[in-house]
């Protein structure tokens, strides 16, 4: 992995393949390994970025708090050192929220973005409650509050399917350090509503849903795009669609990409 200094912490990213950019953005409790099964053939035709974000994988913490704009800012300064002018961005979960937020920052720099298992909206005040609860648990007993959180992800009947995939992902997940999922709930907590740029972004755009999605209500997900030249696909299960529907999701980003290069 390739390192630049962000606030004096170090971001690790990879760099591969040629041709126009895309910036892959990883969700909370996850990092840049998560795409490995779709990096080989993106790299086929494309220039390929995954950035480990602030407190995630192999990158280091700047504070207490993981703003979206402090991790759309570090990517900002990884796609500078990359020379980078103009990318399409891929992002899941809390990587969606980070693109937004770059979008919001940098809108020149943005070909297309598909937003994975994500919103433009801000937490509820449920939702920010249960972020609070699940920073005391992760605090009181860091890796069965991991581990029941990463389960909590997936589709109800795939929480007894797919069992290497659910381990694969607690294993990663558990290399996360707890002052990186600390800084990152207080960030995603206090975002804010961002569903404007779905209506006033020029950019090619593509929502990819899960209808089984335990965290991201999907009929509330779905309103957020009515009236916006999004393009919205559902797929049939939970929060973790690269791993839930890898061959669906590999076959959507690859004709995503056709169309707007």
């Amino acid at each position: 992995m390739k390192t630049i200094l962000y606030k004096n912490a170090k971001i690790k990213f990879t760099d591969n393949g040629k041709g126009k950019a895309i910036v892959l953005l990883h969700g909370f409790l996850e990092n840049s390994t998560m795409w490995q099964f779709l990096t080989p053939k993106l790299t086929e035709n494309y220039r390929v970025v995954c950035i480990d974000l602030l407190g995630h994988g192999q990158s280091e913490n700047i504070g207490y708090i993981h703003t979206m704009d402090d991790m759309a800012d570090a990517v900002y300064e990884v796609l500078v050192s990359l020379k980078i002018e103009k990318a399409t961005f891929i992002g899941h979960s809390m990587g969606g929220y980070v693109s937004l937020a770059f979008a919001e920052l940098f809108p020149k720099m943005i070909r297309g973005l598909i937003l994975l298992n994500s919103t433009s909206k801000p937490d509820s005040d449920e939702r920010k409650a249960n972020r609070d609860r699940a920073i005391k648990a992760v605090k009181q007993n860091y890796v069965a509050a991991i581990n029941m959180a990463v389960a909590n992800l997936f589709s109800e009947e795939n929480r007894t399917q797919l069992i290497a995939e659910i381990n694969y992902a607690k294993q990663e997940a558990l290399k996360t350090p707890l002052q990186g999922i600390i800084a990152a709930q207080e960030g995603m907590k206090i975002r804010p509503d961002r569903e404007i740029l779905l209506h006033t972004t020029s950019f090619p755009k593509l929502l990819l849903l899960g209808k089984k999605d335990p965290v991201l209500n999907f009929e509330e997900c779905k309103q957020q795009v009515e009236n916006t030249d999004v393009v919205l696909i559902a797929f049939p299960d939970g929060h973790m669609s690269h791993l839930e529907n890898k061959l669906e999701l590999e076959i959507t980003v690859l004709n995503f990409m056709k169309q707007i290069t």
